[in-house]
Formats: structure tokens, sequence, C-alpha cells
């Protein structure tokens, strides 16, 4: 009797991209990220996060980043009725604009990025 090799799942159908798509995903996650909030990190972090290690540090970057603006939106919302929130909207607007391309530019070269003042909910 040979022995075989342990049963393939049949529903596992991720495999791992190739670093130019890797690099082009990560991309596209990040600048979403400026146009659609959350949405293109949660959707790629759920989708991508197991096609490779660079996608994958890149996703979670992007949406713990998206997380933690949203968080500072809400804030900018609920303090605007003291007039705080005139100036917190804006300054997050203009960081995840920033911040975002910043990531995008280095997720297109093959480099890691880690935003600056975000809050690691996943890791």
């Amino acid at each position: 009797m040979s022995e075989s090799s342990p049963p393939q799942n049949p529903y596992q159908t991720a495999t791992q991209l190739s670093p130019s798509d890797e690099k082009m995903w990560s991309t596209l996650v990040h600048v979403g990220g400026i146009f659609f909030s959350a949405v293109p990190a949660i959707i790629g972090y759920i989708i991508l996060k197991d096609r490779g290690p660079f996608v994958r540090q890149h996703v979670t970057a992007a949406l713990n980043f998206q997380i933690t603006s949203l968080i500072g939106y809400a804030i900018g919302w609920a303090t605007s009725v003291i007039l705080i929130g005139v100036f917190i909207i804006p300054a997050v607007t203009v960081l995840v604009v920033i911040f975002s391309i910043l990531a995008a530019i280095a997720a297109n070269k093959g480099e890691t990025y880690k935003y600056p003042l975000t809050i690691e909910f996943i890791k």
C-alpha cells in the first residue's frame, strides 16, 4: 500500500499572487481608500490577505488606517457642535489623501509601508 498525500481542501482556492500582481492590488487598495474610505481595504483584506505576504501587509495597514480615519471623522462630526470638528474633519481628509498616496507609491515600488498615526486593530 502506498502512502498518499493528505487530502486537499476543495474550498481552498487562494493561490499566491505574482509579485507584480501583489504590488498592483496593494497600490489599488491604498488609492481606493482616498475615494471609497474603508470599503477597498475591507474587501482587499477579505479577498487578498492569504494571497501573499506583501499584499497582506499592505491591505492590513490600509484597513487599520482606514478604521483609524473613520474614528477621526466620527470625532470630528461629534465635536462639530462646538466648532472643533470644523477643523478636525478637513485635517483627517488631508491626512488620508497624503498618507494613502505615500502608501500607494511605496506599494508600487515593492516596499512595505506603515501608516503614521494609526491604531493597530488587526495584526
